[in-house]
């Protein structure tokens, strides 16, 4: 455990021109004198690491020191191949530097190790799209994804509605959801951070200047934050059900995992027959209709009665269907 917290140590620091002991504790997930023990052992090993008092101060590596990639084990190197997804760097524009840097690690990496990118290629594969969807390329993700690596503004035109809206934009970080790419990105000049579809883009043109990043911007904390409040605001209307045991275990299937989630956590107590009441969040009553009928006779819609009726008809049918010749 002490090993690989003193790698981990050295790998910041080379990663950083200086930090101070409460960001290593905080890395680290130690204690600050874990931090200055660990530091000293470093230095008893051979590894020049110093610490500088004062506001400037933390600990450093003395100018030029760099580890090599031998203390890799067979896990962690097969791991760091499966960081890239081969699809989304090639239609980033990025698998020709990708490529590169895969060769100058297998090179670092010890002879018994080279075969680490085989090894994992033939174990994961990510497919990204949806089924039954042909993904496609956006136009202007090459021009967005270079904008995100350089920091640079970018003037962007997409699709709204029936027209067309222009933003000056800093673009912060690109994410591919179920085959669709998204860009989050803030409006220059101070503005607020908003989320993009890159294939509702019709022209995206560099600008001469660069900005600078909010400190301690989260992309997967943004991101996570903004689907579950899209999936919140799409969830306009409410309908109460009775479920069984069965129902229970199949309703996050069903219908959005949030509303489930929520509508689980608030249930109220089983009845004589096992049975839960919740209510649910829903997008409209024909929705709700359409993914309640996937839990069959495991689900009996309370409220509204609108909805009921439409069940009880849609019941009615069935029957008469299957009671048929």
């Amino acid at each position: 455990m002490r090993a690989a917290r003193l790698i981990k140590m050295v790998l910041l620091l080379q990663s950083r021109p200086a930090m101070t002991g409460a960001e290593l504790a905080r890395e680290l997930e130690v204690s600050e004198r874990t931090v200055t023990r660990d530091a000293q052992a470093l230095s008893e090993a051979g590894v020049p690491v110093y610490a500088e008092r004062g506001r400037a101060g933390g600990y450093r590596l003395v100018g030029g020191y760099r580890t090599g990639l031998t203390g890799l084990a067979r896990g962690e190197a097969e791991a760091l191949f499966l960081s890239g997804v081969p699809g989304a760097l090639r239609e980033m524009g990025l698998e020709d530097a990708a490529s590169a840097a895969r060769l100058k690690v297998s090179a670092a990496l010890l002879p018994s190790l080279r075969d680490a990118p085989r090894a994992a290629a033939q174990r994961f594969h990510l497919d990204a799209p949806a089924w039954f969807q042909e993904p496609r390329t956006p136009q202007a993700l090459a021009v967005v994804a270079d904008a995100v690596w350089d920091d640079r503004c970018v003037r962007a035109r997409y699709r709204r509605g029936e027209g067309e809206v222009e933003r000056e934009l800093e673009p912060y970080g690109l994410v591919l959801k179920a085959g669709v790419w998204y860009l989050c990105a803030r409006v220059c000049e101070g503005g607020s951070f908003r989320t993009y579809r890159i294939d509702r883009f019709v022209g995206v043109e560099y600008l001469k200047d660069r900005f600078s990043r909010v400190e301690g911007f989260d992309l997967p904390g943004y991101w996570g934050e903004q689907a579950e409040r899209f999936a919140r605001s799409i969830l306009r209307a409410e309908v109460v059900v009775r479920l069984s045991e069965a129902g229970v275990r199949r309703l996050p299937h069903a219908v959005d995992p949030v509303a489930a989630r929520d509508a689980l956590a608030t249930a109220g107590e089983p009845d004589r027959q096992g049975w839960v009441t919740v209510t649910l969040r829903v997008e409209s009553e024909p929705v709700a209709h359409t993914q309640l009928t996937a839990l069959g006779a495991e689900a009996e819609v309370v409220r509204p009665e609108s909805l009921r009726r439409r069940f009880a008809e849609e019941a009615d049918r069935l029957a008469e269907l299957y009671r048929g010749e």
